[in-house]
C-alpha cells in the first residue's frame, strides 16, 4: 500500500512521520550542503538590497501614490485607504538600509501630502499595523540623532499624523466588551451596519502601536483602550486557557471556537509578549505565560501545531497554516529555543517541497489544502529563520535564507516587482504585491544575511534594542517608551512620574478632534489612572525604587468577564467620590479576583531576560521561560488518528460544498 493511500484511509501519523523525516535535515547534527560563508552572506545581503529596490522603484514609478503595486501589469491600486500605503510601510526599511536620501524625501512627502480626514472605511487591524506602525517607526528614526537618520527639517509631522489617525480609529472601541469593531470610517466613525464579529488578532494586535503613541503624545487614551481590548478577550478564554478565532464584540460570545496559533489568532500571542518586552508591563507577561502554556499543551504535536476546540481541546483541524511560521521566532523571544528549532525545521520542509509555503498544508494527507494553494510573499518563515540564526548562530539558517531568496528570485520576480504565487505547485504568478513584502519579507532577509556577514545596521549596532511589530516595524526600547510607567528595568534607574501618572494632555493629541470622535464612557477624559489596577504613582525622580505593579498583579490575576466589569465599575464609583482608581481597584481585587501563585511574576526584582547559551549575540530581548513547562516531548505527536481522519473527511466535504 502506498503511503499516500494510507494517508487517505486514516493513517495520518505515517504522513506526519514522513514530514518529520523531511524536516530532519535541518536539525543539529544532520548532514547539510556547504554552508554560507561571511563573504557569501555579504553577496546575498547585497542581492536582497537589489531585490528591495527593484520592488520599491517599481512601486514609485508605476503605482505611487496609490497604495500598492501590480507588478505584472506595472500599474497601481488602492487597497486600504488610498494614502500611499506601500511608501509608509517601507519607511523604516529605507532607514535600515541607510538610504538617507529616499528616507528624507519620503518622510517630507508623507508629512505634506497624507491626510486622514477622508470618507474611507478601513480595517482597524491593517491600518494600525501598516500605517500607524509605519508612521511611528519612521518618526522615531527621523527625530533622533542617535539613529543616524535624523532629518534637520523634521518637526514631528509623522507623529501628528499618527495621533490624528489613532483618534479616528477610537470610535471602533466603543463596544460593550471593549473589543473593537473590525472596520471604521475615518470621517464618520463606525457604520451602523458594521459587523459585530471580529477576530482575536484584530482585537489583540494594537497594544504596541497605541501604547507607543500614548507615551509620545502624553495621551493615555490610546493605551487604555487597547489594554481593555486585550482584557476583554482574555477574560472570555475557555477553562483550558485557550481563545477562539472570532468573537461577538457586543455579547462576548465566541462565534468560531477553533483555537490555534495561525489565522485570526497569531499576533494576539505575539503582542502579549512584545508588549511586556517593550513596556515592562508584567500583566501582559502573565497573560502570555498562561496562554503559551495552554498552547504548548493542547495545540503542540511536536513539531507541528493543530487547531482544537477551545473548550474540549479536541483536534478539529490538522493543518499547517502559513501564518503559524512566526511561532518559532516568538519562541526565541520567549527563551524556548529547542521546540522552535524542531518546528522551524518542519515548516521549512514544506517550503522545500514546493518552493514556497502554501497558505494551508494538510498534515493528515501531506498535501496542499484545497482553496489555500497560494503564497502571497509572506515573511513569517523568514522572520523565524532570522531569530533562530540570531539566537544560535547556526549557519544552517543562512542556508535556509539562501534557499528562500533563490525561490523568490526565480519564482516570484516579475517585470516591476515581485508577484504573489497563486499556486505553489504550478508557481503561477498573480498580479499583486502586498506592502508587507517591503516592510517585512525583504527586511528580515536582509537582516539575516547582514548578521551573517558581520552586522552593520542600526538594529544590531545602534543605540537601542528594538522590538519588531507584527508588520516588521522597528520600535526602539527607549527610556521615553519603556520607563514611562515607572517600571525600572534595572537597579539604579531613574523613574520619572508626577501626580498624573507621567501622562498629561498635549497639543498634538487634542488638536485632531473631528466629527467621528466618541466619548467611550470616561475614556476620552484624560484621567490620571487606569480604570483597572496598574501603576502606583510617585512625584519627582526616585532612584532605584519604582512602585511598578500592584502586589496582586505580580502574583498573577485570573481574569473573568465578571471580574473585569466589577473592577471597572468599582474604580469608576470610587473615582466619583474622589478616591483613586488604583486604591479602589486593589480593594476590588481582594474580594473579586482569584489570585494564582506564579513563580516568575512573584519575583519582583528578578530580571526576566535571558540569552541563548550558543552564539555570542547579546542583543536579543527575551523573557524567562523557566516556568513555562508543557507536557509534550520531542517526537511525541499525540494526535488521535480517528479524530484526524474523520475531521479531514469532514473539512474536505465542506471545501467541496
Amino acid at each position: 500500500m502506498k503511503p499516500m493511500r494510507r494517508c487517505r484511509r486514516g493513517f495520518p501519523l505515517l504522513c506526519l512521520a514522513a514530514a518529520l523525516l523531511a524536516a530532519a535535515a535541518l536539525l543539529p547534527g544532520a548532514a547539510v550542503a556547504e554552508g554560507v560563508t561571511p563573504s557569501d552572506a555579504r553577496r546575498l545581503r547585497d542581492e536582497v538590497k537589489d531585490m528591495f529596490y527593484h520592488a520599491f522603484d517599481g512601486y514609485m514609478k508605476y503605482a505611487f501614490p496609490l497604495d500598492e503595486l501590480r507588478p505584472l501589469s506595472c500599474q497601481g491600486e488602492d487597497s486600504l485607504g488610498g494614502y500611499a500605503l506601500t511608501l509608509i510601510d517601507s519607511l523604516d526599511t529605507l532607514a535600515l538600509l541607510g538610504d538617507k536620501e529616499n528616507f528624507g524625501a519620503a518622510v517630507e512627502w508623507v508629512g505634506k501630502n497624507v491626510r486622514f480626514d477622508i470618507n474611507k472605511t478601513v480595517s482597524v487591524f491593517e491600518t494600525n499595523i501598516r500605517i500607524l506602525g509605519g508612521l511611528l517607526s519612521a518618526h522615531l528614526m527621523a527625530s533622533d540623532y542617535a539613529t543616524g537618520m535624523r532629518i534637520q527639517s523634521y518637526d514631528d509631522q509623522l507623529l501628528h499624523l499618527a495621533a490624528d489617525l489613532a483618534q479616528r480609529l477610537l470610535p471602533a472601541f466603543d463596544t460593550p466588551t471593549g473589543i473593537p469593531f473590525g472596520s471604521v470610517n475615518l470621517m464618520y466613525g463606525v457604520d451602523e451596519n458594521e459587523s459585530k464579529i471580529t477576530s482575536t488578532a484584530g482585537g489583540g494586535t494594537l497594544t504596541l502601536e497605541f501604547g507607543i503613541l500614548s507615551r509620545l503624545t502624553n495621551n493615555t487614551v490610546f493605551e487604555r483602550v487597547t489594554k481593555k481590548s486585550v482584557r476583554g478577550i482574555w477574560s472570555r478564554r475557555s477553562k483550558l486557557n485557550l481563545v477562539g478565532a472570532h468573537i461577538n464584540i457586543f455579547t462576548g460570545e465566541w462565534t468560531q471556537k477553533d483555537a490555534g496559533i495561525g489565522t485570526s489568532i497569531d499576533s494576539f500571542y505575539e503582542y502579549l509578549l512584545k508588549a511586556y518586552l517593550l513596556f515592562g508591563d508584567e500583566e501582559y507577561l502573565y497573560i502570555f505565560q498562561e496562554a503559551y502554556k495552554a498552547a504548548m499543551h493542547y495545540l503542540h504535536h511536536d513539531p507541528w501545531y493543530v487547531e482544537v476546540n477551545m473548550n474540549s481541546g479536541a483536534t478539529v483541524w490538522p493543518l499547517f497554516n502559513s501564518l503559524q511560521a512566526f511561532w518559532p521566532g516568538l519562541q526565541v523571544l520567549a527563551g524556548d529555543v529547542d521546540p522552535a528549532i524542531r518546528t522551524h525545521a518542519a515548516f521549512f520542509s514544506v517550503w522545500k517541497k514546493y518552493g514556497f509555503t502554501p497558505e494551508g498544508f494538510n498534515l493528515a494527507t501531506s498535501t496542499v489544502q484545497n482553496g489555500q494553494r497560494s503564497y502571497p510573499l509572506r515573511p513569517e518563515l523568514i522572520e523565524s529563520t532570522y531569530w533562530l540564526y540570531k539566537a544560535t548562530r547556526d549557519y544552517r539558517y543562512l542556508d535556509v535564507g539562501r534557499d528562500i531568496l533563490a525561490s523568490l528570485q526565480y519564482g516570484a520576480r516579475c517585470p516591476c516587482g515581485y508577484c504573489h504565487i497563486s499556486d505553489v505547485e504550478t508557481h503561477k504568478q498573480d498580479d499583486h504585491m502586498e506592502s508587507f513584502f517591503l516592510a517585512e519579507t525583504v527586511k528580515y532577509l536582509w537582516l539575516l544575511f547582514d548578521l551573517g556577514a558581520g552586522p552593520d545596521n542600526i538594529v544590531e549596532n545602534g543605540p537601542y534594542k528594538y522590538i519588531f511589530s507584527t508588520e516588521g516595524h522597528l520600535l526602539p526600547v527607549t527610556p521615553q517608551i519603556a520607563l514611562v510607567d515607572e517600571h525600572c528595568s534595572y537597579f539604579g534607574a531613574f523613574c520619572n512620574a508626577n501626580a498624573d501618572r507621567g501622562y498629561g494632555t498635549s497639543a498634538s493629541s487634542t488638536n485632531h478632534k473631528k466629527t467621528n470622535y466618541t466619548q467611550l464612557g470616561d475614556i476620552q477624559t484624560l484621567s490620571s489612572h487606569y480604570s483597572a489596577p496598574n501603576m502606583l504613582t510617585t512625584r519627582g525622580y526616585i532612584k532605584g525604587v519604582c512602585p511598578g505593579l500592584t502586589h496582586a498583579q505580580k502574583l498573577g490575576i485570573s481574569y473573568s468577564d465578571e471580574e473585569v466589569n466589577i473592577l471597572e465599575q468599582t474604580s469608576e464609583g470610587h473615582a466619583d467620590n474622589g478616591e483613586s482608581a488604583v486604591e479602589s481597584s486593589v480593594q476590588a481585587q481582594s474580594s473579586n479576583i482569584i489570585l494564582i501563585s506564579h513563580p516568575v511574576a512573584s519575583q519582583q526584582d528578578e530580571a526576566l531576560e535571558s540569552r541563548p547559551e550558543s552564539g555570542d549575540d547579546a542583543d536579543i530581548v527575551t523573557a524567562d521561560y523557566d516556568s513555562l513547562s508543557h507536557d509534550n516531548t520531542a517526537g511525541s505527536l499525540g494526535v488521535n488518528t480517528e479524530e484526524l481522519s474523520e475531521d479531514t473527511e469532514r473539512t474536505s466535504k465542506q471545501t467541496e460544498d
